[in-house]
């Protein structure tokens, strides 16, 4: 008897499409995370693709004071910032094809024509740019973000822009289509929009809504969830009014108000049942009752970003401070870094260009407040950044720190400037600098790489995960990655410290600890005898998590908390819950007990300590031979 072969199950992959309307920057991407973030604790494996209808071809040449930071991927793609939002919630890792831009798809399509793959066809973006989104987002979808080669089974698609941008009309057409492409099972349209509330009447206005809603079904594509975004709770008589207007069940109106900490918008989407939605809806492998302690971890961490009493007070020199989005993922680092102590962060943004000494001849106020501000930090960051505007200022709050003993982090262009103050001020080379901002130096202690080309700006910077190799089993940095003997973390940088320079640095104390595999660029720098002044060439940020927080800022941060030699005298380790006891002894206890240790030993205390203000106590001078 004939038995016909069954050919294997392969799961059907589902698309959760976000769009907003109203204004921009209303918070699709945390809600897209969010959502997210909600299927994968249910045991789903989540990817995410975000699209940008710009025509750049990537987020690499944008200004900062436009789009906010430039967030690089492992494999080198630079990325609109929300991709950051996408790896630190799911906990993934995405491709640079996870990020579709207009430039990208015109690009694609183009190409195909010069080759002659249409055969003579007039080319249309109806239907050749829109197959090629529609192509694009298959097959992207299924790449897997898990590390473990598993093919996702939800994809979750943000448009960025709103609708009704003439820009992002050939995307909503395509998603109009894909929709029947996939079959209605397997699609799902959020739509995020704002519900205004007047300060003149204090009314929550549904208007704004419904006609947004009422433009997307007009291009083609219900929404099946309309996610309100207010200042305060959307009351009941307001979600049924939005209910009978745009042609959605009251119980498919979902209200996401302003809240304390982002880890708390999933928690809200779980309370009002969107699981249960989106697992009939798309009839998703999701088992019924769900576990009780499905959102422990983000409970949890909601609850102890809100217990948090102490702050420590970092200071953030940058280029880029008016728009704090330039730094999202150093915020971000720095959070994580906090939370795992139960600190909350009080940044200080400092503009670079406010420290130097035109700005107290032109504007003496505004110097002196960023003085202020830079001497009551209880510890300093300076970031990345590109141009000569305000190195000078990063230069002279660097100096600060080294003098005065405060806890330092450099990131790339602030590890650079740590090199060229201390050229200046220790190895008395008062015209040290960068190529980059005057290639006539004679102490050309920062140069351009052999690799980098001047005559085109687009990706030709060195970019992704690179490997660095600690050379020293005493750096402070190695013991807070756990002592291992390579890391690897995510670069995007034209310059770096002139090899030729080093051994003039490490002769008066400042060591480069690290470097890549070659053993010819300079990764980590370390100061002697201070509590804690390290620069690195990569961005720690790009990586951190919320429980898995960036070693380099976790160490900032301790060492500004008076943590920093008690964690290490521990073992670097952080307790099970990522949180390192609240209630553990501040520094200057761990250090008087451990100098009281060797002297009833009949030993002397060897080591400069410092309180936790980065300055020596009179009790622990006495304990300094």
């Amino acid at each position: 008897m004939f038995c016909p072969i069954k050919e294997p199950f392969v799961p059907t992959m589902k698309y959760i499409l976000v769009t907003g309307g109203v204004i921009s920057g209303i918070g699709k991407g945390v809600i897209a995370s969010s959502l997210g973030t909600l299927l994968k604790v249910c045991g789903l494996h989540v990817t995410s693709i975000k699209i940008d209808p710009y025509i750049n071809i990537d987020a690499g040449t944008f200004s900062p004071y436009e789009h906010g930071e430039v967030f690089v991927l492992d494999d080198g793609g630079e990325v609109d910032l929300d991709l950051g939002n996408y790896e630190r919630f799911l906990d993934v890792t995405l491709h640079r094809d996870n990020n579709i831009t207009t430039g990208k798809i015109y690009q694609q399509v183009i190409n195909k024509e010069r080759r002659g793959d249409y055969l003579g066809k007039t080319v249309q973006v109806v239907p050749h740019i829109t197959d090629a989104i529609q192509e694009w987002v298959e097959r992207v979808a299924h790449i897997s973000v898990d590390g473990d080669d598993t093919t996702p089974d939800v994809c979750v698609i943000e448009l960025g822009g709103t609708i009704g941008d003439i820009e992002g009309m050939p995307f909503v057409e395509a998603f109009r289509q894909f929709q029947f492409r996939v079959k209605r099972e397997n699609f799902c349209c959020v739509h995020v929009s704002l519900v205004p509330q007047p300060s003149a009447t204090g009314e929550q206005k549904t208007k704004p809504t419904q006609n947004s809603v009422r433009e997307l079904r007009g291009l083609g594509l219900s929404p099946d969830l309309v996610v309100c975004r207010s200042t305060n709770e959307v009351t009941d008589a307001i979600k049924e009014k939005i209910s009978n207007f745009c042609h959605v069940d009251r119980e498919q109106v979902i209200n996401v108000h302003d809240v304390s900490s982002i880890f708390k918008v999933p928690l809200l989407l779980e309370d009002q049942h969107i699981i249960d939605y989106l697992r009939t809806r798309l009839n998703l492998a999701i088992p019924v009752p769900r576990p009780k302690k499905l959102m422990n971890k983000w409970r949890d961490l909601a609850q102890r970003s809100d217990r948090c009493q102490k702050t420590v007070a970092i200071a953030i020199v940058g280029k880029y401070t008016t728009l704090q989005d330039a730094y999202a993922s150093v915020i971000k680092a720095l959070q994580h870094a906090a939370l795992a102590i139960n600190h909350k962060v009080d940044i200080k943004w400092i503009e670079a260009s406010d420290l130097e000494l035109i700005t107290q001849k032109e504007n003496p106020v505004k110097y002196h407040e960023a003085w202020q501000h830079l001497c009551s930090a209880q510890g300093v960051l300076v970031p990345g950044g590109f141009g000569s505007r305000g190195v000078e200022g990063k230069v002279a709050a660097i100096e600060w720190t080294r003098l005065n003993r405060k806890p330092f982090l450099g990131v790339c262009l602030g590890f650079q400037c740590a090199v060229i103050e201390f050229a200046r001020h220790v190895l008395d080379w008062k015209d040290a600098d960068s190529t980059e901002f005057n290639p006539q130096t004679t102490h050309q202690v920062v140069i351009d790489m052999p690799e980098h080309n001047p005559g085109q700006m687009g990706g030709t910077m060195r970019l992704g995960k690179r490997t660095t190799m600690f050379k020293s089993n005493e750096s402070m940095l190695k013991k807070l990655y756990g002592n291992k003997e390579k890391i690897e973390e995510r670069h995007r940088h034209r310059y770096e410290v002139n090899p030729k320079m080093v051994p003039y640095f490490e002769k008066h104390g400042m060591n480069f600890v690290g470097h890549d595999l070659e053993g010819e660029r300079m990764e980590i720098m370390e100061l002697q005898d201070h509590p804690y002044f390290v620069g690195v060439q990569y961005h720690p940020e790009y990586i951190s998590r919320p429980l898995s927080p960036s070693p380099p800022y976790l160490g900032l941060v301790m060492a500004a908390s008076g943590k920093l030699l008690s964690f290490l005298a521990k073992g670097s380790r952080l307790s099970p819950s990522c949180v390192y006891e609240q209630d553990s002894e501040d520094e200057d206890e761990f250090i008087v007990r451990e100098e009281l240790h060797q002297l009833s030993k009949g030993g002397s205390s060897s080591s400069l300590v410092t309180n936790g203000n980065g300055g020596t106590s009179a009790s622990e001078m006495a304990l300094i031979p």
